[in-house]
């Protein structure tokens, strides 16, 4: 999670930094879009909006109960899914 925008550090900043005085640097020093790139929040963000849709498109456990059956069920969600994501993608074409 980002810190908020008015996240100040520690009263110890300076001598045993904590993993948010160390956000609050980084932001500091590159800005916010910068603290992002670096710590990787973007690829985070990414990953938490797949699982979301997921969840959202095909429930939230899986049906099965036997890992054959259980790995068949996800094949055809994740096939479902893509496919899903194939119809809804624009295609950009270049006018000149």
């Amino acid at each position: 999670m980002p810190p908020r925008a008015s996240a100040a550090p520690s009263n110890t900043a300076e001598t045993t930094p904590t993993q948010g005085d160390v956000h609050l640097r980084c932001i500091a020093e590159r800005g916010r879009m910068g603290w992002q790139r670096a710590s990787g929040y973007n690829d985070h963000a990414l990953v938490e909006a797949d699982v979301l849709r997921w969840k959202r498109v095909i429930g939230e456990g899986l049906s099965f109960r036997t890992d054959e059956r259980q790995t068949t069920e996800v094949a055809i969600a994740a096939a479902t899914l893509n496919r899903m994501l194939v119809l809804g993608r624009p295609e950009y074409v270049r006018a000149a």
